[in-house]
């Protein structure tokens, strides 16, 4: 086990965390969470031993080892891949060698009943375990395994690793700590660099890890699928709940209510003894007793309230200009890197207002075809633009495109309009810009900074044709959710590469493959897509065989399966649409609430009384309105969260 016990450390002149303790199990599977700059990563390097806390101390058996990945590390390896990944295994050769070593002293010896011997007995014993765990003669094989799990092809396993994108290079990393199998498992941002097939290939690998794992990650659902456990940083301190992530927020959220309804008493009955001290301080027959509650409120220790979720912040794409009513269609369109082909005779339309996911393994063409719908990328073929098209694209080189002498919030000032220019601050609060930081240079950024500030610079442009390129690896949840609603808001075309499947879950009613230099076009979400290739999460297609080969079901039970899946999709999506009517319903009564109360403080309201008798009537019943549909949102989100729940199970 590992122990944090009073751990505390500054930065920036505030406390990222101040005595914190807590235990990490054998069994632990904890989710990591918090927003930007909480502290998390900074937490990870002080448990694999990278930083010394200020205060506190670190504490774990002699014999664990820790393995952890950086969400950002230098890697110029000239090895080949396998050779490369396969260095891992030096623990496992040391085993061997040790081993043989403790077998020839005990061949020359016959003092089988000493201390010294049994010792040895124990070593062996002991080293025996430990290169089972680590596969034992069967390194080279579980190399394969992983390389392949991680999305490697086997003809790529030759390949110098510094020819490889930032991305690979950091899979070859992984498969390295997964190779060494340590005790414990630090991982920050693990998904960022996978596709959906290795983050669900790495979700089966971490649920039967035989040692403890933390993950720091925004992906809820990988989350979900991993963690047993959920440790939130927060103003210093931290919440620990063996929950995983979904179900430690409804938790939290109930604490959350607690939280403000004590904050609320504390803050009355201060009050009360502010006003018996203001109002009787000065009456010597009471001067004991004003004394004694002015020491009795010095000691009260005040119940702080944490920072406002941004998740609450409702923005919307401007209205896009009406388009012709297909937006764009490619017909044999084809794409090569010479001599390598990366699409091959692509058909393809969008329509106005679909919403389409781009999905399939890394290097099969989502982010090319993109580009090319974009205009940024040749191709051979024809490609053709509806009427009044305005296409926005979102890609991390777009971010160097800013104004780098600019600050922050000039680059969203200038290119605000209507009534967004008095919503610049919550707009920048939402991509994780708050306080001084609205006025860094664009320069200063680093470059998940530049990425979150030219997304955010989307939301302000009028466009009916929407791609964006893997948005959400520099967001944390709350600013996803608050670009999840944008986007569910939004009425023009939408595509999206992305490998954040909860993200995609309700957004997109349409579904693209990318495989084999071909396409796949399935109608529906993410969760009917996986339905119709019955597999879960878009395993590749070795690990359906593989399963399809294993799999102990008969085929009655298989129908069986499939007919509840096709139930829970059907009634997912009704309480969907009826969540997305209620909130169209919840957003309209806000605008009008807003509007009348507008009025009311104006001086002018209350000269005509028959007219302010009325509107005052007529905000009492919107009011009403309001509170029954915010119920009503609340028991939908209770019965969605409940179906699929049920639907795990």
């Amino acid at each position: 086990m590992i122990h944090v016990s009073n751990v505390s450390m500054h930065f920036a002149g505030r406390y990222l965390f101040d005595g914190i303790s807590y235990t990490i199990k054998s069994s632990d599977r904890i989710g990591l969470i918090g927003r930007n700059g909480a502290g998390k990563t900074t937490l990870l390097r002080i448990i694999c031993g990278m930083l010394i806390p200020e205060e506190g101390i670190i504490t774990k058996p002699n014999e664990w080892s820790v393995g952890f990945l950086q969400q950002e590390l230098k890697i110029d390896s000239i090895k080949p891949v396998f050779e490369e990944t396969a260095s891992a295994l030096t623990e496992l050769r040391f085993i061997e060698q040790k081993t043989i070593e403790y077998n020839n002293e005990l061949a020359d010896r016959s003092d089988y009943e000493t201390d010294d011997y049994m010792r040895i007995i124990h070593k062996l014993s002991d080293l025996s375990d430990r290169y089972h765990i680590l596969g034992g003669n069967k390194g080279d094989a579980e190399v394969e395994r992983i390389l392949t799990g991680l999305g490697f092809e086997r003809d790529e396993f030759t390949k110098p690793v510094n020819e490889f994108s930032g991305g690979w290079k950091m899979r070859v990393e992984l498969a390295k700590i997964l190779l060494r199998k340590p005790e414990c498992i630090l991982l920050d941002e693990p998904t960022n660099h996978l596709d959906i097939e290795s983050i669900k290939w790495l979700e089966d690998f971490l649920k039967s890890y035989f040692g403890c794992v933390v993950i720091v990650s925004h992906d809820k659902r990988f989350l979900d699928n991993v963690t047993n456990r959920t440790i939130e940083i927060t103003n210093g301190k931290i919440f620990d709940i063996e929950l995983p992530y979904s179900k430690f927020i409804i938790e939290r959220e109930k604490q959350k209510e607690l939280l403000l309804s004590q904050y609320n008493n504390q803050q009355r009955q201060i009050a009360e003894t502010e006003r018996f001290i203001e109002r009787f301080r000065s009456k010597a027959t009471l001067a004991s007793r004003v004394q004694s509650r002015i020491k009795a409120l010095e000691k009260v220790e005040r119940i702080a309230l944490e920072e406002d979720d941004s998740s609450k912040i409702r923005l919307r794409f401007p209205e896009p200009p009406r388009s012709s009513r297909l937006v764009a269609e490619a017909i044999d369109l084809s794409k090569s890197y010479n001599p390598k082909l990366i699409l091959d005779k692509i058909n393809f339309a969008i329509e106005r207002e679909e919403k389409i996911a781009f999905v399939g393994k890394n290097g099969e063409g989502k982010s090319t075809f993109s580009r090319i719908l974009a205009g940024t990328e040749d191709y051979h073929g024809i490609l053709k633009f509806g009427t009044d098209v305005k296409i926005g694209f979102y890609a991390q080189h777009q971010a160097e495109a800013l104004d780098y002498d600019s600050t922050v919030f000039e680059i969203i000032d200038n290119a605000a309009t209507g009534d967004m220019r008095t919503k610049v601050r919550s707009l920048l609060g939402a991509f994780l810009f708050s306080g001084d930081d609205v006025y860094k240079k664009v320069k200063t950024l680093s470059g998940g900074e530049k990425s979150r500030l030219a997304l955010a610079k989307m939301l302000l442009s009028p466009i009916n044709l929407l791609i964006l390129d893997e948005p959400t690896n520099h967001l944390d949840m709350n600013a996803k959710d608050v670009l999840k609603r944008a986007l569910n808001d939004y009425s023009g075309a939408l595509i999206v590469v992305s490998h954040d499947r909860d993200f995609l879950q309700g957004l997109t009613n349409r579904t693209i493959y990318f495989k084999n230099k071909k396409i796949r076009d399935v109608a529906g979400s993410i969760n009917e897509f996986l339905e119709k290739l019955e597999i879960e999460q878009l395993s590749q297609l070795e690990i359906q065989s593989k399963r399809e080969s294993q799999k102990s079901e008969t085929q009655g039970q298989s129908q069986n399966r499939r007919e509840k899946q096709k139930i829970f999709v059907r009634e997912e999506n009704k309480l969907l649409k009826l969540i997305k009517e209620c909130e169209a319903y919840i957003s309209n009564f806000e605008n009008q609430v807003s509007k009348l109360e507008s009025e009311f403080i104006s001086p002018s309201f209350y000269q005509n009384p028959e007219y302010s008798k009325t509107k005052q009537k007529e905000y009492s019943t919107i009011k009403k309105e309001l509170s029954y549909k915010t119920d009503e949102w609340l028991e939908l989100q209770s019965l969605l969260e409940e179906l699929r729940h049920n639907n795990e199970i």
